[in-house]
């Protein structure tokens, strides 16, 4: 059974930018509510279009929950879109 929830909300995201590596990685974000979620692992990531957009595409976790978070590279935002027990 699928417990994740599809979103659409637009959050701010802290990032690091590491020397020798091509990607930014998302440490935390806060979501609207005023939510701080610390970022503990990045899974998968990776890159799709949308539409002509470059959109980059990050699979992470808190340890407690799933989240999926996009980076528009064009309108340089980042959107939560899924939420997910880990249980």
């Amino acid at each position: 059974m699928d417990d994740s929830v599809q979103l659409n909300e637009q959050v701010d995201v802290v990032v690091l930018f590491r020397p020798g590596r091509t990607m930014c990685e998302p440490v935390k974000f806060r979501r609207k509510n005023g939510r701080e979620v610390t970022i503990t692992e990045i899974g998968l990531r990776h890159p799709r279009t949308n539409g002509v957009r470059m959109v980059h595409v990050f699979d992470v976790t808190d340890g407690g929950a799933d989240y999926r978070l996009e980076f528009d590279a064009e309108q340089l935002t980042w959107r939560l879109t899924r939420e997910a027990d880990k249980w």
